[in-house]
């Protein structure tokens, strides 16, 4: 194996290119360890143990870190690594290990964000945000399906009331323009036109449903 190329990518770290293509990334320091300069050899034992040593070591921690501050989703924590140039097998050893201890659960980052949003959000945004983390459809069913066999529903006629309540409106005095614009801004929600329908014009000051 030839290292072609050393370039700097932030101080003190390095991109390191073997035959061609982008290997990896090393400090400065380790650069110097092993003696690694463009246009000399790279050993297989050297080699070896910067990809099933020194880095997989490294996304783990950095894994572990990242986890200190916030809760990931399994594609979040993923594409952080892939944004530090981590080998996917380095990737993959370090999310395997976080999940092993648990620190990573997409179910229950489902039903968390899903308990959080769920009095102020439709359900379809809950689950369009939840896709967006990366999340399968599947789990956020599953989420979902727990939370209400615990007694946790939502009633989306209520959110949306509320919401419409927080923007001042009301059923009785408004205009067929103030209508219309209320309606759009719920249904960017992913409200459906039903339940939209119905909290526009039901007097939103009164208890009634």
């Amino acid at each position: 194996m030839l290292v072609t190329q050393i370039i700097e990518a932030s101080k003190p770290r390095y991109r390191v290119y073997i035959d061609g293509q982008f290997a990896f990334i090393l400090y400065k320091g380790e650069l110097r360890k092993f003696r690694m300069k463009e246009g000399e050899e790279l050993s297989t034992e050297i080699y070896q143990e910067i990809m099933t040593q020194i880095l997989p070591k490294r996304a783990k921690l950095r894994s572990m870190n990242l986890l200190q501050s916030r809760d990931y989703t399994r594609k979040q924590l993923e594409d952080k690594l892939r944004q530090g140039e981590y080998p996917q097998t380095c990737i993959d050893e370090a999310i395997t290990y976080v999940e092993s201890y648990g620190y990573i659960d997409d179910g229950r980052y489902a039903r968390d964000f899903i308990e959080y949003n769920m009095q102020s959000k439709s359900r379809m945004r809950i689950e369009t945000d939840l896709l967006g983390k990366g999340i399968d459809k599947e789990i956020i069913r599953g989420a979902f399906d727990e939370l209400n066999e615990q007694g946790v529903e939502q009633d989306e006629l209520t959110v949306a009331r509320d919401l419409l309540r927080k923007k001042k409106y009301c059923a009785d005095t408004a205009t067929r323009q103030e209508q219309q614009k209320m309606y759009g801004f719920l249904y960017r929600k992913g409200f459906h036109r039903d339940t939209i329908n119905r909290a526009l014009v039901l007097d939103i000051t009164s208890n009634s449903v």
